[in-house]
């Protein structure tokens, strides 16, 4: 082997590693801009033309909730949800990566604790098994869509919706 060759075999597996890192970045986006209630933040996990479906989730306790599509529109609909009346952690565990060329798909489970600002003996706790497809845009990778279904929760899910 020549040095080119593993030279050109070691920046294979340096971008590897960087997407990976980038992959599972874009979910450490989503959930920090919801517990910081950091709108750009929140937003760059997202691609313009996102999927975000918590109705697999919500079913789980009996809530109907929409599909929601749009980077734009997610963001608003979330944050909107919980401004000034929901705090929220998340937390990322497991995450699994797979990449095909400029798509790569994720798995992971995600904690997410959710309390009412006013009573936080009002709460949510839930376990989440993440579903998530992303897409590279430029040097970042985004949520084109993501499928959220619950393991199990603990506690009111009032806490997430009605409050």
């Amino acid at each position: 082997m020549y040095v080119t060759d593993i030279q050109a075999l070691a920046a294979t597996g340096v971008e590897a590693l960087r997407d990976r890192t980038e992959i599972v970045d874009a979910l450490y986006r989503f959930g920090l801009g919801q517990d910081l209630k950091d709108r750009d933040l929140f937003a760059s996990a997202f691609a313009a033309d996102a999927e975000l479906d918590f109705r697999p989730a919500a079913a789980r306790w009996g809530a109907d909730v929409p599909l929601m599509t749009g980077r734009d529109a997610i963001v608003g609909q979330i944050l909107a949800l919980f401004a000034g009346r929901v705090d929220t952690t998340h937390t990322v565990t497991n995450p699994r990566v797979r990449i095909d060329g400029d798509r790569a798909d994720l798995t992971a489970i995600v904690e997410a604790q959710h309390l009412l600002s006013a009573d936080h003996g009002t709460f949510a706790l839930l376990k989440n098994l993440y579903d998530v497809e992303l897409v590279r845009d430029g040097g970042r990778w985004v949520v084109h869509r993501m499928r959220i279904a619950n393991v199990w929760y603990t506690g009111d899910p009032a806490a997430i919706f009605n409050g």
